[in-house]
């Protein structure tokens, strides 16, 4: 419970600092934020949190599971939309259809998930986060969920920059990077100042979160996104952890993934949702709710896991 209290006064403060700032300061401000931790921070620190974390031979089935998470959230969510129209003889349009299906399916696995997994677990197990976000929940957004969206939306032409922007994502880079060389040894020194920069990025991600915020005023969607937070939230995270022992996965290890299922929205509902002409209200909504649900939830899972 102290642990929890800790984070909650940590996370809270730097969102809270990044909702003040992203009412004060210009608009492009958490535009060049987020292009620093994306192009720089980000990268740097996965390569510094991978020297610290234990890499076991199961961990190859984080990305597995959060394969199973979207396609378990997209299938629960489809049902849903079903007796929705079923009971009130009508169903949403096809805009509407796709912003719920990816609120439901894409998780803020990064920037959210990883400070509290650090927070929560340690980094002896965040690679298990590390692995879950850039071999599952990454290719799942920028694939599945670009295709699911250029089903049901428009506007968006060349399919070649997605390709392209999964390709030189600088964090898959660093990834691999920082899986060639964990094991090189550098001076104690750089170790040290490599660290203390990667904590710094986590708390910088938090304060973006708090600027994004600060930018989303609209509610009018709030019933429709009701289903699409349980079930992103509640259902597959009870579902899908309660049948992790079965792959051998459990203490910490189990949480640490139960934890990245159980995130709120990912931001790139937004910026998808903006690019093939979605529901934009509801995605907006999606994103805000999700966030003060997470502090409601977030002990239930660590109650149980």
């Amino acid at each position: 419970m102290i642990n929890l209290l800790e984070l909650y006064v940590k996370l809270g403060g730097l969102v809270l600092v990044g909702f003040i700032l992203g009412r004060k300061l210009p608009m492009t401000v958490p535009t060049r934020v987020g292009q620093f931790l994306y192009w720089v921070g980000v990268p740097i620190s996965i390569v510094s949190f991978l020297r610290q974390s234990s890499l076991s031979g199961q961990i190859w089935i984080a990305p597995a599971i959060a394969y199973l998470a979207i396609l378990l959230g997209g299938f629960l969510a489809w049902v849903g939309i079903q007796v929705q129209g079923y009971f009130r003889s009508t169903v949403p349009q096809a805009p509407t259809q796709a912003s719920l299906l990816l609120a439901s399916m894409l998780g803020n696995t990064g920037y959210l998930g990883f400070p509290i997994t650090l927070a929560m677990v340690g980094k002896e197990y965040f690679a298990w986060a590390l692995f879950y976000d850039l071999l599952g929940s990454f290719p799942g957004t920028y694939g599945l969920g670009v295709l699911l969206a250029a089903r049901f939306g428009g506007g968006f032409q060349n399919h070649w920059q997605v390709v392209r922007a999964m390709l030189i994502n600088p964090a898959m880079w660093s990834f691999g990077l920082g899986l060639l060389f964990r094991e090189v040894k550098i001076p104690t020194l750089v170790e040290f100042w490599l660290e203390k920069f990667a904590w710094i990025i986590v708390a910088l991600s938090l304060v973006l979160i708090g600027m994004r915020l600060a930018q989303l005023k609209s509610w009018r969607s709030l019933p429709q996104v009701g289903m699409s937070l349980g079930i992103k939230m509640l259902l597959v995270p009870l579902i899908l952890g309660s049948i992790l022992p079965l792959f051998g996965l459990t203490g910490s290890i189990a949480k640490a993934i139960v934890l990245q299922m159980a995130m709120p929205p990912a931001f790139a509902t937004l910026v998808i949702a903006e690019t093939f002409n979605l529901d934009r209200d509801l995605a907006v909504t999606a994103l805000a709710a999700g966030v003060i649900v997470l502090l409601v939830t977030l002990p239930l899972w660590l109650w149980l896991f």
